[in-house]
């Protein structure tokens, strides 16, 4: 529960930046150059990270694209609901004390997952098809 006003000032102020990067989001394409910064490990080795195509998912998402945003990053919008759930019950429990019903993650699911990721990131820059399609923007024929 919030303890404070400083307390709800910054968890306003939270909410109020997240609105206003998804606005932002919204309005700017981050496939262009200019207003978002390139991913560091592309830009230093020329490699796609698991989390390369990211931005340009969720730009696409927030435009009701869900094919294209599937193309830039299957990964990132997979695990968007639970992420999302997870904020939702996090800003429950600043708001209400009391967060959203739980749900028990064995560690064995959390190191697949992790597995997962990185087995991903290994994938999507082999020059092998199937697995060259997960690259970013590959399946809608666009080269980033």
């Amino acid at each position: 529960m919030m303890r404070s006003p400083y307390d709800r000032f910054l968890f306003r102020g939270a909410i109020s930046l997240g609105f206003a990067a998804l606005v932002a989001l919204q309005m700017f394409d981050p496939a262009l150059p200019g207003f978002f910064p390139p991913c560091p490990l592309r830009a230093l080795t020329g490699w796609y990270c698991p989390g390369c195509g990211s931005l340009r998912a969720m730009h696409q998402l927030l435009n009701g694209n869900v094919g294209a945003a599937l193309a830039m990053n299957p990964f990132a919008v997979i695990a968007l609901p639970f992420l999302s759930y997870g904020m939702a019950s996090h800003a429950c429990f600043e708001i209400r004390g009391r967060y959203l019903p739980g749900v028990f993650i064995p560690g064995r699911w959390i190191w697949i997952m992790a597995v997962a990721i990185v087995a991903f990131g290994v994938a999507r820059n082999l020059p092998v098809y199937p697995l060259s399609l997960l690259a970013p923007g590959v399946m809608l024929g666009v080269k980033f």
